[in-house]
């Protein structure tokens, strides 16, 4: 590996430890369902991060482009269905705390 494919990668390996981290924080202490919906995004971009920064660094850039488009999609339906789930969320309980949902039976 030549030095400039090391420093590329030493520099996103930092951010994307970085995002990786923001996340995982966000998403073990937040109560909040849109905060945990935002927390598994950065998360999801950490990912996205890595498999671009992968894929350049092994030279093969058409295969991560095609994995990341993939990615995104499932995360388009992932952050839909977790918004409805919140908005109905909200209408029954008008919050969006998490541990209001022990209440809930059915």
């Amino acid at each position: 590996m030549s030095l400039n494919l090391m420093q590329t990668f030493s520099i996103f390996g930092f951010f994307i430890i970085l995002l990786f981290i923001v996340g995982t924080y966000c998403l073990v202490v937040t109560r909040n369902i849109l905060r945990a919906v935002i927390a598994l995004e950065i998360l999801i971009k950490a990912v996205t991060l890595l498999l671009i920064v992968v894929g350049y660094i092994t030279g093969n850039v058409a295969l991560a482009q095609s994995l990341v488009i993939t990615v995104i999609v499932i995360e388009v339906v992932i952050v839909v269905i977790a918004g409805g789930i919140a908005l109905s969320v909200f209408r029954h309980n008008d919050d969006l705390d998490v541990r209001r949902l022990q209440n809930l039976k059915g």
